[in-house]
């Protein structure tokens, strides 16, 4: 099984990493693909090794780290991106809850990033959070019919969600699928499988029964069966096609 979004590197695993990582194993994760919170994100990376375990390295900004201060982005995201360790460009995106200070910015950072992904034909990570209109949009302006990618932590409507595919990206699917009251579980629904990946976003958004605690890449089995719960499939045909689809999407050998 393969956790496409975690934040494995964060000081949130520092005093117990190598047992995250034994349940990780234990679970079954043959891969970890890890978003960047910014560039110095990288150096944390390059100190994770496990022997039954891949990591796959990402590069870019978070939209919560937007402040401002940022120049030359292009250039060093262009640099880091084009590595061979890096397997996708974010993440990315659009976040208004915490802050609509940098709005324009946010939105000038998000075409970058899908400019660079254009450029080294590697997906792009995209956060959204009370802003769906804008970043599809974006995401639209930016397609030139080579732009694929994966909107993390996937919480739209039915419509939101086929735009998206329709657009070139595919639904990064966690713990909201497995909350009561989120209602992403009808939409998801309603939507293709074969479209879908699954996710973490360790330590955040841990899934039922887990709700509230630190979240790990171990429980990406969580949000699996409440997939197969809603298609009405075996675990073992949820985790192929899954699988499939982010193997395919980061070029990545299983």
């Amino acid at each position: 099984m393969i956790d496409t979004h975690c934040h494995i590197f964060l000081k949130q695993f520092r005093d117990d990493l190598e047992e995250v990582l034994q349940r990780s194993e234990s679970a079954g994760i043959t891969h970890l693909f890890m978003p960047a919170i910014d560039f110095g994100s990288l150096e944390a990376m390059n100190e994770l090794q496990h022997p039954s375990i891949q990591f796959h390295k990402m590069a870019g900004i978070h939209p919560t780290q937007v402040d401002g201060t940022q120049s030359g982005v292009e250039e060093t995201l262009r640099n880091y991106c084009s590595r061979d360790e890096v397997i996708a460009v974010g993440e990315t995106g659009l976040d208004y809850y915490w802050s609509t200070q940098h709005k324009p910015l946010q939105k000038e950072l998000l075409k970058i990033h899908c400019r660079v992904a254009r450029e080294l034909n590697k997906p792009v990570i995209l956060h959204n959070r009370d802003s769906t209109g804008d970043l599809l949009d974006i995401i639209e302006e930016e397609q030139d019919g080579s732009l694929k990618g994966i909107w993390h932590c996937f919480n739209g409507s039915p419509e939101e969600g086929r735009r998206a595919i329709n657009l070139g990206l595919h639904l990064g699917i966690g713990g909201l699928v497995t909350f009561k009251n989120a209602n992403v579980d009808r939409s998801v629904a309603e939507l293709p499988l074969e479209k879908m990946v699954v996710e973490t976003d360790a330590p955040y958004l841990a899934p039922e029964p887990h709700r509230g605690e630190r979240n790990e890449p171990s429980f990406v089995v969580h949000t699996a069966r409440k997939l197969a719960e809603i298609f009405e499939k075996p675990l073992d045909q949820i985790e192929s096609i899954t699988d499939r689809a982010a193997l395919s999407l980061f070029n990545v050998k299983a």
